[in-house]
C-alpha cells in the first residue's frame, strides 16, 4: 500500500483553518470553564451554605460522570425543542466549557485549600472580611497554583475540541473529513490531522513549562 499525501497538501489551506477555530473554540472553552470553575469551587468551600453546595456538587456530579459527546448533543439537539437556536460554534463553546468547569472547579477548590489557613488568619487580624481575604489574600496565591493543572486542562480541551465536528463547526477534523470525502485517502489525512493535533498539545506544553519556570524562578510557586 502506497502512502499519498498529495490531496492533503493540495487543501492545505482548509485544514490551518480548521486549526485556527479549533484554537479559538478551545481558548473560549477554557475562559468560560475558569470562570464557572472558580464560582463552583468556591461555592464547594463551605459546605455549610448547603444550597450552594448542593446545587454545585450536582453540577459537578452530572458534568463529569456524563460523557462530552453526549453533553453536546443536549446543547445542539436538544435545546431547539424547547425554542432556543444557539449557532453551532456556541453549543460547541458552551459545551466544552460547561464540562471543562467541572474539572477546573476541582483543581480551584484544592489550590485555594493548599493556601496556608495562617494567611486568611492574618488577613482577617488587618481587619478584612472573609470576602475581602479571599479576593486579595487567598485567590491571587492559588491562582499560581493553579498553573500547572490548568495547563493539563488546556491540553485536554485541545483533544476533546475534535468532539465540536459534529455539530458541524468547521474545526480541523471537520476540514480533514471533508478532504476525505473528496480525496478518499483516511488513513493519510487523519495522520496529518493527528500530526498538527500533536503540534498543538506539544507547543502548549512547552509553553507551560516556560511560564512555571518562570514562576518558579521568581519564587511565586512553592
Amino acid at each position: 500500500m502506497n502512502l499519498d499525501f498529495s490531496p492533503v497538501l493540495a487543501d492545505w489551506g482548509m485544514l490551518m483553518s480548521g486549526a485556527a477555530v479549533t484554537i479559538e473554540v478551545t481558548a473560549a472553552s477554557l475562559v468560560l470553564g475558569c470562570v464557572i470553575g472558580l464560582l463552583v469551587g468556591i461555592g464547594r468551600l463551605n459546605p455549610h451554605r448547603r444550597l450552594v453546595y448542593g446545587v454545585c456538587s450536582a453540577y459537578l456530579v452530572f458534568f463529569r460522570g456524563t460523557p462530552l459527546l453526549v453533553q453536546l448533543f443536549i446543547w445542539f439537539f436538544g435545546l431547539p425543542q424547547f425554542g432556543l437556536m444557539l449557532p453551532a460554534f456556541a453549543c460547541g463553546v458552551v459545551g466544552l466549557g460547561m464540562y471543562s468547569g467541572a474539572y477546573v472547579s476541582e483543581i480551584v477548590r484544592g489550590a485555594i485549600q493548599s493556601v496556608d489557613r495562617g494567611q486568611n488568619e492574618a488577613a482577617r487580624s488587618l481587619g478584612m472580611s472573609a470576602g475581602q481575604a479571599m479576593r486579595k489574600i487567598i485567590i491571587p496565591q492559588a491562582i499560581v497554583r493553579m498553573i500547572p493543572p490548568l495547563g493539563n486542562e488546556f491540553i485536554a480541551l485541545i483533544k476533546n475540541s475534535a468532539l465540536v465536528s459534529l455539530l458541524t463547526i468547521h474545526d480541523l477534523m471537520h476540514e480533514g473529513q471533508k478532504i476525505i470525502s473528496v480525496s478518499y485517502r483516511s488513513l493519510e489525512v487523519y495522520l496529518v490531522v493527528a500530526l498538527i493535533y500533536l503540534v498543538l498539545t506539544t507547543a502548549t506544553s512547552g509553553a507551560l513549562r516556560l511560564i512555571e519556570r518562570r514562576l518558579r524562578a521568581g519564587g511565586m510557586v512553592q
